[in-house]
């Protein structure tokens, strides 16, 4: 890996900065949260049309640049440092990959040359308050997170030649502007349970789209409700959680997932560099007895660590980036999680990157609003975005710990044990408790409490 950019990634973070300084500043931002859409179409017809953001990590054969997942994550980092909302995530991240990777090749070629030429605008719906779960963020995605045919989620039926929706999904980023939705359902009751991807126009008939309040109005999310919904299958029939190894929904959306994961991460470092930035600026100019408050050894040593959090998280959403990258290229991305002390380009490390990122804006956005004092808790100033971008990520995508107890679980860092009595466990050892084997690590996790 060359942690070097090169002068094409170097091009497109300089032009992304020089755009979004000029059409998305904080005043900018406020306003376009408050718009119907909750974001600026003007600054995204420019970003998609002009620049071609959608596109950027699309092949050419679909209409794309054909670049990687490691330019998207430079304009996903430039897009945290002014926290311009758009819908590049849930089109270019999400929707976009899922298509890519499972949808049938005239759904291909139907919708992703659209989406390169920023004419059409997708979104991934899960069922529920399972988005974290669903990408094989926080959990194995192979159980019942689409309603498991009980009562909830969203169910899907065969008729007349076609497939009818109902259901809801509660957590469906730009869901209520998006003008394609790509729909995780459940079928087949309890005889042949599995999860399905299915194609939904956002016009469709019974389709009710109603867009929620949320903590950080900068990633505008819906709610929606399907009433007997028209879908389309997307991929084959045999593509779903029942299908062969390495082609079910539940491999798809854990493939895309980390791959999201990292360009969360990147999105993260921006607005925690971006956050540190401004709290440098104004340390520096505030004065307390006669001197800055950036003076002061203790808040040079508080924003020290804030530094050294923010250069840790960059390189993890890099190195996450570049993995999915690596995995795609090297036709490893199947979903399949690396073993043990795995590596190399099969490794899935978005997880732990979007937990070092999550973790950096949050230390970062808390010192932001402590060092910029009275200002710092108004309404007036901006730096209360980025502690509420901190705070709704962490609630959509997280929270830490749990990103990083499902990393561990899948390195297998854990080995859990079964009940053996002292007798038959050897001398000195208690009922219920395993002696380690030699060369094994002593931690084990006994209990569901841990």
């Amino acid at each position: 890996m060359d942690a070097a950019l090169t002068a094409e990634q170097d091009e497109i973070r300089r032009t992304l900065r020089e755009a979004l300084t000029r059409h998305s500043g904080p005043d900018d931002v406020k306003a376009a949260v408050r718009t119907p859409a909750g974001h600026n179409g003007a600054l995204w017809a420019a970003l998609a049309g002009r620049l071609g953001l959608p596109g950027l990590a699309l092949p050419e054969r679909h209409g794309g640049a054909g670049c990687g997942t490691v330019e998207l994550a430079l304009a996903a980092e430039e897009l945290g440092r002014s926290l311009a909302p758009t819908p590049l995530l849930a089109t270019a991240g999400l929707a976009a990959p899922v298509l890519l990777a499972h949808g049938t090749p005239r759904q291909q070629a139907d919708h992703l040359p659209r989406i390169a030429a920023g004419e059409l605008t997708a979104t991934l719906a899960v069922p529920g308050t399972a988005l974290a779960t669903a990408l094989g963020l926080t959990g194995d995605n192979r159980g019942d997170w689409a309603g498991g045919g009980r009562t909830g989620g969203v169910q899907a039926r065969a008729a007349g030649g076609g497939w009818r929706l109902y259901g809801q999904a509660d957590q469906v980023l730009d869901g209520h502007t998006a003008q394609l939705l790509i729909v995780a359902a459940h079928t087949g009751g309890y005889a042949r349970s599995r999860t399905l991807l299915f194609l939904v126009r956002g016009d469709a008939p019974g389709l009710v789209r109603v867009r929620r309040t949320a903590l950080d109005e900068t990633r505008p999310r819906a709610r929606l409700e399907l009433r007997d919904v028209e879908g389309e299958l997307c991929g084959d029939e045999g593509g779903g959680s029942g299908g062969g190894p390495g082609h079910g929904v539940g491999a798809v959306l854990a493939t895309v997932g980390d791959r999201a994961a990292a360009l969360l991460a990147a999105e993260a470092v921006g607005a925690a560099d971006h956050a540190l930035a401004r709290t440098v600026t104004h340390v520096k100019e505030r004065e307390q007895f006669g001197r800055p408050i950036g003076s002061f050894q203790a808040v040079k040593h508080r924003l020290a660590d804030v530094y050294v959090g923010v250069q840790a998280a960059r390189s993890a959403a890099y190195y996450a980036a570049w993995a999915a990258e690596a995995a795609e290229a090297a036709g490893a991305g199947t979903g399949a999680a690396a073993g043990p002390g795995g590596g190399g380009a099969g490794e899935r490390v978005g997880g732990l990157a979007l937990a070092q990122g999550l973790e950096a804006l949050r230390r970062a956005a808390a010192e932001a609003v402590q060092l910029h004092g009275g200002i710092g808790f108004t309404w007036e100033h901006d730096v209360h975005l980025y502690f509420k971008r901190a705070a709704g990520d962490e609630l959509l995508f997280g929270p830490v710990h749990r990103l990083r107890a499902y990393a561990a679980e899948r390195a297998g860092l854990f080995a859990r044990t079964g009940a053996r009595t002292g007798a038959s466990a050897g001398t000195g050892a208690r009922e219920g408790v395993e002696p380690p084997e030699r060369g094994e690590p002593t931690v084990r996790v006994t209990g569901a409490g841990v």
